[in-house]
């Protein structure tokens, strides 16, 4: 490495995102850049350690000092042929991973100042983009043809991987574009559509072919191919079974999400059919990431007030003993959707709707403690009997998603993504999509 003392005079310096009062206004990225030099001081705080917990906890692999170092020395070229060995779009974790790499960096632990792995990925492949270090290739073909049910991040994955290994592949989705999760479950604000389709361009042209708005019946798959990869996600959302959820104004968060996602596509929606939060009082339910793109998306939208819920206690700030480095912490994490305006509360149990002339109008919640279980294992949630009424008359649904069951599938059919493993991370679907495509191979060639 060329400067091994960076980490001692040059602080962590993220790029921040784009002031509240302006970035509320659109539904473009939020999040900023460093100028170049900038990125490459970033760059050079990278210790190069001896045992690189970094690339421990990368689902994909990654190997951060390595394209770090090659940052740091100008040399971005070299830092794209590292990166891209062990991802296949890094414009995507870049932008929208929660940094599982970072959490586990040695300055997190150290001095909680992590180097912006994340960060530098995404300056990385931008500068590849940019400087035409990405051009289409065209890879000899073998002959044999692979179907892959589903063009979210795993099935982009699984075809990127499988036409770089000659097979001819066709990317089926029932959707009128091609992304799955990418393209509907993420708000334009934290992940611009352009940079999809900038891959989708690349791919066709290195010979992978899509069919859009072509749903599949994966107990009938298509004839004419030797290997099908599956990856239809997870596409049934957590409900909320209780009185009064047949009113008016309930939505699960990604019908909204994708929506309005369609909505800055171009696509129009009646009056009746639109969910829009302009001037509503609106609560969302749960309190993980997708919850906080609901806050977000309703902001933009124009909501009176936005307030978020969640059944389980506050998580506590900074560290977490019980989840001690290099683990994933959990802590209480605060997005940028959050820092737009919200109110957050914890330790709350929705019991009813609340409804007049039937739309909903409130939810009734109840505080709970959660009581920690005789011989470890879940604490047992305990309702304390002091209930309240939340105004709302726009709820959303962010409970997460139920585990799809698996469905049987003859012996040339692979499962991989959040059809496999349940709801996940972008970044552990590509590293599934990956995977099966090592294993069709391997089929195919057995």
């Amino acid at each position: 490495m060329g400067n091994p003392k960076a980490f001692l005079t040059i602080p962590r310096q993220e790029a921040g995102y784009r002031p509240i009062h302006e970035r509320i206004t659109d539904f473009s990225e939020v999040e900023q850049t460093l100028n170049t030099s900038d990125r490459k001081l970033q760059a050079s705080r990278c210790m190069d350690c001896g045992v690189p917990f970094c690339h421990w906890a990368c689902p994909l692999g990654n190997r951060p000092p390595e394209f770090q170092d090659a940052m740091y020395k100008g040399k971005w070229e070299e830092a794209f042929q590292i990166l891209s060995r062990t991802n296949d779009f890094p414009e995507f974790t870049g932008r929208i991973c929660p940094a599982l790499c970072e959490k586990s960096c040695v300055l997190q632990l150290s001095i909680h100042a992590p180097v912006t792995i994340r960060e530098d990925e995404a300056a990385i492949i931008e500068a590849a983009f940019r400087e035409g270090y990405i051009k289409p290739k065209h890879y000899p073909r073998n002959g044999k043809k692979v179907a892959v049910i589903g063009s979210g991040p795993a099935g982009l994955a699984a075809a990127n991987q499988l036409n770089k290994k000659g097979y001819g592949v066709t990317v089926f989705e029932k959707l009128e574009y091609i992304g799955g999760l990418l393209r509907f479950g993420i708000p334009n604000f934290k992940l611009g559509k352009n940079i999809i389709d900038r891959r989708i361009r690349l791919m066709e042209a290195e010979g992978v072919t899509f069919k859009p708005n072509t749903e599949i019946d994966v107990q009938k798959l298509p004839e004419g191919f030797d290997a099908y990869c599956v990856c239809t996600g997870t596409p049934q959302a957590r409900d909320l079974a209780i009185p009064g959820r047949d009113l008016k104004g309930i939505h699960f968060a990604m019908e909204m999400l994708a929506q309005q996602n369609r909505v800055l596509a171009g696509q129009t929606f009646t009056k009746e059919e639109r969910i829009d939060a302009r001037g509503k009082h609106v609560l969302v339910i749960g309190g993980g990431d997708t919850g906080s793109d609901c806050i977000g998306t309703s902001n933009r939208q124009g909501a009176a007030s936005v307030t978020q819920i969640e059944i389980m206690p506050k998580p506590p700030v900074g560290d977490n003993p019980a989840t001690p480095w290099p683990q994933w912490p959990v802590v209480l994490k605060t997005s940028s959707s959050h820092e737009e305006g919200c109110t957050r509360r914890w330790s709350l149990s929705s019991t009813k709707f609340i409804g007049k002339n039937g739309h909903v109008c409130g939810v009734e919640v109840e505080e709970v403690e959660w009581v920690p279980a005789e011989g470890g294992g879940r604490p047992v949630m305990k309702p304390i009997g002091k209930k309240e009424v939340i105004k709302a008359d726009l709820v959303l649904l962010a409970m997460g998603f139920l585990k799809p069951e698996a469905p049987q599938l003859p012996p040339n059919a692979f499962l991989a993504g959040d059809a496999a493993t349940g709801a996940s991370l972008v970044v552990k679907c590509i590293a599934g999509g990956r995977k099966a495509a090592e294993s069709i191979d391997r089929y195919l060639n057995a």
